[in-house]
């Protein structure tokens, strides 16, 4: 299971859902000017892969590494928003995933994370590449896979559709905030043409009475 180092400042992660055996799912919120880091501990010869994306918060974008045992860098990306990474261990120990959002002075970010290693355990404790399957065997293969094509899509659309309401919401915010002023302008603007009128009218009959 993938382990969880987290520096000080960071108070919000949340464990959204576990796939498979080798498969986890993670959404977590990274303040501004801080990191988080990520643990697992695998064997040699392991492929992993790793997708994230940033959901919410500023140009949304992150900077992301992986080190292995020996910390030697196998992936490091400065303002990402999204991005894929694979990888083929060549030795055994813990391998760390570290998200940074260090350069930003006040926006938190909030990260989604897929995390997956290892090859897929078959349908069936009999089932290899060379096993000859039945008919209702392939048919339950078929569906499987069609099965999990299903699910990436989902996972892809629910990122999509939080993204964009993300963007909704900013924007709803600054037409409001925009609103706001213009109304607040004009309103201003209107009580001074009255005003700037009404001193018209005043100096106007100051010098009538004068000329009387």
């Amino acid at each position: 299971m993938l382990s969880v180092y987290t520096v000080p400042r960071i108070r919000n992660c949340f464990l959204l859902h576990v796939a498979v055996a080798f498969a986890t799912e993670l959404t977590f919120e990274l303040p501004d000017n801080d990191k988080q880091c990520f643990y697992e501990e695998l064997d040699r010869d392991v492929t992993f892969d790793i997708d994230f994306q940033v959901i919410s918060g500023g140009n949304y974008d992150v900077d992301c590494f992986v080190t292995d045992p020996q910390n030697n860098v196998l992936y490091n990306e400065r303002k990402k928003q999204y991005d894929s990474f694979s990888h083929t261990t060549a030795m055994k120990g813990v391998y760390k995933v570290c998200f940074s959002n260090e350069f930003s002075t006040f926006t938190h970010k909030i990260v989604y994370v897929d995390f997956r290693h290892g090859d897929e355990r078959p349908l069936l404790e009999h089932m290899s590449s060379s096993t000859a399957l039945t008919q209702l065997e392939s048919s339950c293969v078929a569906i499987h896979e069609v099965l999990k094509v299903v699910a990436d899509s989902q996972t892809w659309y629910r990122l999509r559709e939080a993204h964009d309401r993300t963007k909704a919401e900013h924007l709803l915010e600054r037409v409001t905030y925009w609103s706001m002023g213009e109304t607040f302008l004009l309103f201003v603007i209107g009580v001074g043409q009255v005003m700037l009128l009404k001193s018209f009218f005043n100096e106007k009959k100051g010098s009538v009475v004068a000329t009387t």
